[in-house]
């Protein structure tokens, strides 16, 4: 029920950023300029959010497999910091788009 309701809510969103044409040249319509802020608004904070959780996941995961074997740990070091620097990459993509859409404002 939730995937039906976020997809109806993209179709409706894009929808309108679409359908909006182009004033004089290559500048954006109000409405547009109001997708294109409210896009990277939402986007970050998802990122950034669903990133904090799932590095809280990754690093719960890691030390409940240290303490229940602490010999491990040298063996787990690499591959937390691996996932936890994924993660935070995908963040930072995210944080990056957002800048390049604010600059079409």
């Amino acid at each position: 029920m939730r995937m039906l309701f976020l997809s109806v809510v993209f179709f409706f969103v894009a929808g309108d950023l679409f359908a909006a044409e182009e004033v004089a040249g290559n500048s954006l319509t109000e409405l547009s300029k109001f997708g294109s802020a409210i896009g990277a608004g939402l986007g970050l904070g998802l990122a950034a959010g669903l990133g904090g959780l799932a590095q809280g996941r990754v690093v719960a995961g890691a030390m409940e497999g240290i303490s229940r074997n602490p010999q491990a740990s040298d063996r787990m070091f690499l591959p937390l910091i691996l996932g936890l620097v994924f993660i935070e990459s995908l963040v930072i993509y995210t944080l990056v788009i957002a800048f390049f859409l604010q600059g079409k404002i």
